[in-house]
């Protein structure tokens, strides 16, 4: 049988209303999740879906730029080749992250279906359990706390907790969260590149004398000596995130000894590239942890499927969707005990009639 070729890539603009703002960083932040589902259909008639998240603080794209790079440069190089090659045919565009990142997931989404096996088994999960974390911002204490508060009561067991906009506001945050819930939950801080390179050694120590798990990327991506040398001195365990988007990026960092663990996000590495540099980390002997940036159902599940492989063994962003007041799913995922199970991943399906009602239309 000749393998199957891709037929069709799709593009269609949803949007879900929030719990409230997400800030981060400097000055980044979150209203409500405008994202692009994006479908792939091969000659066989099998089809696959994924999401891709707008980011224009991170990646420079927006909704309107991913559906048209996907339709006037990725498609038309994907339309009628072997859809095992997609990720290679899509690499002569320059970023565009998510876009090609949704494609590839949703190629692979496809290829296990036309193969007969789930995706699960087709990415090598080995996990019938992930453990999640949740992504609480900065903003109001009263309200994040708050906030804390009822994600907790939905299961989640692991806070990852922003910091960087004001340091102590960021302590006093921290020790409400564990007055509140005491050995109950575990926090480790995201500080998004914010931290001054001379302040940043103590207030790792200090979050480390706070319980804290671990910091991700404390100082700013360019600043690689400090980097380096701020990791050298074991504070704290340190996340790559932003200074690994890709696997290239991950070769510079591993050269140069920046990190403890890695955050590998599939919606910008898609499954192609995100396995590749799981299988660096790993054989370097790093940690790692999957991000769903900040997904809806959909996207955290395909994230889970790849966090359930063998290698990943750290708490993994799988929990945005309790943000969500909306989604556009036929079923709920749900959190027991800090951990969201794979089978519940693997079944969630698309409702048409939800994403007719949360669509977006194109100018």
């Amino acid at each position: 049988m000749a393998a199957p070729t891709v037929v069709a890539v799709e593009t269609t603009i949803f949007r879900l209303p929030m719990h409230g703002e997400l800030r981060w960083g400097s000055q980044s932040s979150l209203a409500e999740a405008r994202h692009v589902l994006v479908t792939v259909t091969l000659s066989d008639g099998s089809t696959g879906v994924a999401e891709a998240p707008p980011r224009p603080t991170i990646y420079g794209e927006t909704a309107a730029t991913i559906t048209a790079i996907i339709g006037e440069e990725l498609a038309p190089r994907l339309v009628g080749q072997p859809a095992a090659v997609a990720w290679a045919r899509m690499q002569p565009i320059r970023n565009n992250h998510t876009a090609k990142g949704a494609i590839d997931m949703a190629v692979h989404d496809a290829l296990a279906q036309s193969g007969g096996q789930t995706l699960a088994t087709y990415l090598g999960a080995t996990q019938e359990r992930v453990r999640v974390s949740y992504i609480l911002g900065i903003g109001d204490r009263d309200e994040v706390l708050a906030e804390a508060e009822r994600v907790v009561g939905q299961g989640v067991r692991v806070l990852k907790v922003k910091v960087g906009r004001d340091w102590a506001d960021d302590i006093a945050r921290i020790r409400d969260l564990q007055a509140m819930f005491g050995t109950r939950v575990d926090l480790y801080a995201d500080a998004n590149e914010t931290m001054p390179a001379e302040d940043a050694a103590w207030r790792l120590d200090a979050l480390r004398e706070l319980g804290l798990l671990y910091c991700e990327e404390p100082l700013p991506v360019e600043w690689i000596r400090a980097r380096a040398a701020l990791r050298a001195g074991n504070h704290l365990p340190i996340i790559a995130d932003d200074s690994a988007f890709t696997a290239r990026d991950l070769h510079r960092e591993l050269e140069l000894n920046t990190f403890d663990i890695l955050n590998i996000k599939t919606p910008r590495t898609g499954y192609t590239e995100s396995l590749a540099m799981a299988a660096r980390a790993a054989a370097a002997g790093r940690g790692i942890m999957v991000g769903s940036q900040a997904g809806s159902a959909i996207g955290t599940a395909r994230a889970a499927l790849f966090a359930a492989r063998p290698e990943i063994a750290h708490p993994s962003e799988l929990s945005f969707f309790l943000k969500l007041k909306e989604d556009i799913c036929t079923t709920a995922l749900r959190i027991v005990d800090g951990e969201l199970a794979l089978a519940d991943a693997a079944a969630l399906r698309i409702d048409p009639a939800r994403l007719r009602e949360m669509r977006v239309p194109v100018p």
